[in-house]
């Protein structure tokens, strides 16, 4: 499992098909990635959580191990 304190803000998002899902605005709880409402990637201006679980690898980026059809459409939607 991949440790969340690598996940920082501003860390661009990425799913397992190269595809940009979002930004990091920060760690919600210790499992759950909160996503930038600004960012383009965002659908309508709304945050959206990703759970910990979703991430294969950090480095610069955090990548996830699903693809961009299957995050957006899993994804947790908060105002």
């Amino acid at each position: 499992m991949v440790d969340a304190s690598e996940i920082k803000e501003h860390m661009e998002v990425k799913a397992s098909d190269g595809q940009h899902v979002g930004t990091v605005d920060h760690m919600q709880g210790s499992d759950q990635i909160k996503l930038t409402k600004t960012d383009p990637a965002a659908h309508g201006g709304h945050h959206h959580l990703i759970p910990l679980a979703w991430v294969d690898h950090v480095d610069t980026h955090v990548h996830l191990s699903k693809s961009s059809q299957d995050v957006t459409a899993q994804w947790q939607h908060q105002s």
